[in-house]
């Protein structure tokens, strides 16, 4: 049986291919951590965190992306860069999407930080 975690992340896949993104890799790992979803939007390279909350007590699944976490997720990004020297031209961004309890629509927050 598959994760939560992976259920959402395939979840999310799909609903920002929906919204134009593609897929460039999903769940990209190296030792400074893992990043849920690489996926091109237009010109832009868009590294995606991936959260779940079913309930409200340990606040809301965005707010579990803290500041020591985008922090791993930008080490992680720039170990992808490296290795994806092709890619490095592009703008990246970083966004998160957040589901909450049970609704099927996560809320997006793009552009949590960017990098030119």
């Amino acid at each position: 049986m598959k994760s939560l975690g992976l259920i959402y992340e395939a979840r999310a896949a799909d609903y920002l291919a929906a919204q134009g993104l593609e897929l460039i890799e999903k769940n990209y790992r190296c030792r400074h951590g893992e990043i849920d979803l690489i996926m091109c939007d237009r010109e832009t390279l868009v590294f995606i965190e991936v959260k779940q909350r079913t309930a409200g007590r340990f606040g809301s699944a965005a707010a579990a992306v803290t500041d020591k976490k985008l922090s791993k997720i930008f080490r992680t990004a720039e170990s992808f860069l490296q290795k994806h020297p092709d890619l490095a031209h592009q703008r990246a961004r970083f966004d998160v999407l957040a589901y909450e309890n049970s609704n099927p629509t996560p809320q997006w927050f793009k552009s949590v930080f960017t990098s030119s």
